[in-house]
């Protein structure tokens, strides 16, 4: 199944290396998130949410709505 994460990367045309450069999240790490193998830490996920400009909880799969609540 294809995590959120993946498709955003794929829909901002981005590898994982070149996420890496803009985030500096390690390409490791970023697969094993794509994959569901590791939950992300606090940390990555408040990197990535800004980055998208998407709420944690779209990372999370706990919505399919990826705005922000403000």
């Amino acid at each position: 199944m294809e995590t959120n994460l993946r498709k955003l990367r794929k829909a901002h045309g981005l590898t994982q290396l070149a996420l890496q450069m803009e985030t500096g999240i390690e390409q490791a790490l970023l697969s094993k998130l794509e994959t569901g193998e590791r939950i992300p830490p606090t940390e990555s996920l408040l990197v990535l949410a800004d980055y998208y400009k998407v709420s944690i909880d779209y990372i999370l799969k706990r919505t399919e709505n990826p705005e922000v609540n403000r």
